[in-house]
């Protein structure tokens, strides 16, 4: 039995390490492409490093018998992610390639609906599947605010930062971290938030026509997490 968890182990580090290694490679390519700052390389690095800890982290605790398919999918997205955190960096001195940026996140917010579709058709859903596509789809949601924020302006921040003020308060109240149910229209709502904050950061529409359609994400976002506090509330005891 030790001899099969430690290669199950060893198989499960290979898995995030080539993620890793694909991260750096994403950034060689866009480095290449756009001529990359070092303030670029290394956002990009430091969130490539990070997913690669937390993430080894986290399938040895959970003890999965293989990464899975929809996880590969999942760390894909991450390294798209990864890309995109990389060009905002780049654009604190200078605008990214918009082709680019929208391209790397248009293909992440569209996989989003693919990883678990995977999981569900192989029988391979689980507790840390759902719990690293959640994260990958906050982060990116928190880098998208930060772009679009320097165009519109900090209030944008508060799409970004609900997620994690959310998980900040559940420290001080732990009946905020129950499991919620299932519900699609939480699911339509994180959608809308990706598709709202991308079409503002393409810099493609009018300013006011932006400008509403991300407010509108901001209030249907205040909106599920006043609903989801309120049921977490009333389960309280």
């Amino acid at each position: 039995m030790a001899l099969n968890h430690t290669y199950d182990a060893r198989l499960l580090q290979q898995e995030t390490t080539v993620g890793a290694g694909v991260q750096v490679l994403l950034l060689a390519v866009l480095g290449t492409a756009t001529g990359m700052s070092p303030a670029g390389w290394l956002t990009g690095l430091a969130f490539a490093l990070a997913t690669w800890a937390v993430l080894t982290r986290a399938v040895l605790r959970s003890r999965l018998t293989s990464f899975g398919p929809a996880n590969r999918v999942t760390l894909g997205r991450a390294t798209l992610v990864g890309g995109v955190t990389a060009l905002v960096a780049e654009s604190f001195e200078t605008a990214p390639p918009v082709t680019l940026f929208v391209g790397l996140t248009a293909i992440a917010l569209i996989l989003d609906g693919v990883d678990g579709k995977v999981a569900r058709r192989t029988g391979t859903s689980s507790v840390l599947g759902a719990r690293f596509d959640m994260e990958v789809d906050a982060f990116l949601i928190l880098v998208l605010s930060v772009y679009v924020s320097m165009s519109m302006g900090p209030w944008v921040l508060l799409i970004g930062a609900m997620r994690y003020l959310f998980v900040a308060a559940a420290r001080f109240q732990p009946w905020l971290d129950a499991p919620l149910p299932h519900s699609m229209a939480r699911k339509t709502v994180a959608a809308y938030q990706g598709i709202a904050l991308l079409a503002a950061a393409s810099g493609w529409l009018p300013y006011q026509v932006s400008a509403l359609l991300v407010s509108s994400a901001l209030g249907w976002l205040v909106w599920s997490f006043g609903r989801d506090v309120g049921w977490l509330w009333g389960e309280r005891a």
